[in-house]
């Protein structure tokens, strides 16, 4: 988010501060490294809590620079709207679509969860600059109308696999194998495998974010990669779903996917294959809440 003097700017790429562009090979970065480039693209946030490691962890929301005070100045108004529908049951149908016309959709895109995708993690920085620095009109429309909540879920394993990778001075010889310490400070890679319990305080952290402080209409967490032969998988999943789940859920998931799949097609950009996991098991599959969520 920028701040009201700099509704003109042009914001300077990742490659000024990384030297390096978002995918480029053999360049990994740290959590540290884009750290200026963030404090510059946004404002300041209140942290909602740190990593085992005491590193904390910052949902940065995104919003059209035009709309920025009064964006800021209705923060907390953003943030309760969505909260009616945490019970439907006691809302009229009046008021349910009274919170829908005041809120805003709410879209938390998250990466990072297991540190050695790096793709995952990479993309939070990507897609920052290119809502910020895009003027077209339907990047400008998307920031009228929905608040996105980009968040690095484990910034311990991004300093571990980077500094890792990145200690090969010769690129060609870099590799994520062989990392001599767990990315999750207790549990390694599967850190998602403590949605049920909450013993780690990333897994808290989010906890609290998607169930209390915003409660978001879409929770996009970012896995790397598909099957093989694929580029990225998403929805629809695989029958049969939990019996716990309302429909409405799963249905409203798969018609996200197949609205990402048909703009990838009128795109020219094939490799999206359905995802291979089954929407029966709440929050084991692929991330860290009782809900299915898509995978890249």
């Amino acid at each position: 988010m920028a701040s009201p003097a700099l509704r003109h700017k042009i914001f300077p790429g990742p490659k000024n501060i990384l030297e390096f562009s978002i995918g480029d090979n053999y360049q990994l970065a740290t959590l540290l490294r884009p750290r200026p480039i963030l404090k510059s693209w946004l404002p300041p946030l209140t942290a909602p809590g740190s990593s085992e490691s005491a590193r904390p962890k910052r949902p940065g929301p995104i919003y059209d620079d035009r709309n920025f005070s009064d964006n800021l100045k209705k923060l907390d108004h953003y943030r309760k709207s969505p909260n009616g529908s945490r019970m439907p049951e006691d809302l009229t149908d009046e008021q349910a679509h009274t919170l829908a016309a005041e809120g805003k959709t709410v879209v938390w895109i998250d990466g990072g969860l297991h540190a050695t995708e790096v793709v995952a993690t990479h993309q939070l920085i990507e897609i920052a600059y290119q809502l910020l620095s895009r003027k077209d009109p339907e990047t400008i429309r998307i920031l009228d109308n929905v608040i996105i909540l980009l968040t690095q879920v484990n910034p311990d394993g991004q300093e571990l696999v980077s500094n890792w990778y990145m200690r090969e001075p010769k690129p060609e010889k870099r590799s994520l194998e062989g990392v001599p310490i767990l990315y999750e400070k207790y549990a390694g890679h599967d850190n998602n495998r403590d949605f049920f319990m909450l013993n780690l305080k990333e897994t808290q952290n989010i906890g609290r974010q998607l169930f209390v402080e915003w409660i978001p209409q879409i929770m996009y967490n970012h896995h790397q990669a598909g099957p093989a032969g694929s580029i990225l998988a998403g929805p629809p999943y695989r029958d049969p779903f939990n019996y716990v789940f309302d429909p409405l859920i799963i249905t409203s998931i798969d018609a996200v996917g197949a609205a990402m799949n048909n703009r990838l097609n009128i795109e020219g950009k094939p490799g999206y294959t359905h995802a291979r996991a089954p929407a029966s098991l709440p929050g084991i599959t692929e991330d860290y809440v009782p809900l299915p969520t898509f995978t890249i």
